[in-house]
């Protein structure tokens, strides 16, 4: 990796000091029972959402930005653009998910572990927005019946 890589991921590495924090304070919380707390399940929900989102920008930040989808993918990836093949799947490069860039039949510019890691962090939300549910509705309950 050249400095001007590791220049770029720079902001990535700031970005990610969020949800680490939410994942340090959710490793810690299981440590002393607090996953049984909502604070808990939205530590969960906001790290899964945060890297979920992290996740699809850097998948949609590996298709064309700056330049054309035909020199990217012959100058910086030394793949061949076929023309034809966008033309065929034109929809498929406009889908918010999955996220999809090809240069040609063979080669995609979006990393093969973006949509897997979207899908996940997706599915580990809507666990955790449950979980924070469940626990606010349980908390709730345990505080009504009590004198």
């Amino acid at each position: 990796m050249n400095l001007e890589h590791a220049a770029a991921l720079t902001p990535c590495l700031v970005v990610l000091v969020l949800p680490g924090w939410s994942l340090w304070r959710m490793v810690k919380g299981l440590r002393a029972g607090d996953w049984r707390r909502p604070a808990w399940f939205g530590h969960a929900t906001w790290a899964s959402f945060f890297l979920m989102v992290l996740a699809w920008l850097w998948g949609l930040a590996a298709g064309p930005a700056l330049q054309s989808l035909a020199e990217k993918c012959s100058i910086r990836h030394h793949q061949p653009y076929d023309d034809a093949y966008y033309q065929a799947h034109r929809d498929d490069y406009h889908r918010l998910f999955p996220l999809s860039s090809r240069c040609n039949a063979d080669y995609d510019l979006v990393p093969a572990w973006v949509n897997p890691a979207i899908a996940v962090f997706f599915l580990l939300l809507l666990l955790s927005i449950a979980g924070l549910v469940w626990t606010s509705a349980h908390r709730s309950t345990v505080k009504g019946n009590s004198p």
